[in-house]
């Protein structure tokens, strides 16, 4: 029974690290463009990317799956995604990479504000332009700063796949419950925790190794 409990768990998790890891390829770059846009003097594109921002990061990720998934079906009449599982997986996607992508973006923004404005300076009086002087002067630095709130992020991130489930992502969680219907026991539901603290620590772990190869910033 355990074998098959796990192995059950094992094709959900799958899920979950295709879920997880998909989000983090996109919310990555797209949250620094979105902070590289909130932070421009262009009106027209600052202000409706602050103001996603506040609605994403001020409404629940659980909210923005429901509208995202059946909406679009809801207002054009066709499913949007698609049917069956790949459609339901693509709207969870696109829903976690907005939310995390405006989250990233925050985060973004704090760390490239924190570096002085003297290293900006210096950078232009050696004849740099602002994208040398932000690729090999301040993005090392933020990665350094950005890390402890970003790796905070991430595995809340690993934590929040969980609400997939929600539109019928058949991720670790739905693998765990579905033994309460069919075989009546709880603890495979239990079991799926081990699945997230091995996976959290081993990212709490990478994250320390890269603080510590990033400590000459200090």
């Amino acid at each position: 029974m355990f074998g098959t409990v796990t192995l059950a768990l094992l094709e959900g998790f799958l899920t979950t690290l295709k879920l997880f890891g998909l989000t983090l390829a996109i919310a990555l770059p797209l949250g620094l463009l979105i902070s590289q846009g909130a932070m421009s003097r262009i009106v027209v594109l600052k202000y409706p990317l602050k103001f996603i921002i506040w609605i994403v990061r001020g409404t629940p990720l659980l909210l923005q799956l429901i509208i995202i998934y059946y909406g679009p079906g809801i207002v054009m009449g066709n499913p949007l995604w698609g049917a069956g599982d790949g459609g339901r997986f693509i709207a969870a996607l696109v829903a976690f990479s907005i939310n995390y992508a405006c989250y990233f973006a925050e985060i973004y923004r704090g760390g490239i504000q924190s570096v002085p404005v003297g290293q900006y300076e210096a950078g232009y009086v050696l004849g740099m332009t602002k994208g040398q002087i932000f690729r090999k002067v301040v993005l090392l630095q933020v990665i350094k700063r950005i890390i402890p709130p970003m790796s905070n992020e991430i595995i809340t991130l690993v934590k929040d796949t969980s609400l997939a489930r929600i539109i019928a992502v058949y991720e670790i969680i739905w693998s765990g419950q579905s033994f309460i219907k069919s075989d009546g026991i709880i603890w495979p539901l239990i079991y799926t925790g081990a699945f997230y603290l091995i996976f959290s620590g081993l990212l709490t772990v990478a994250f320390h190794r890269l603080e510590k190869r990033l400590e000459f910033f200090r």
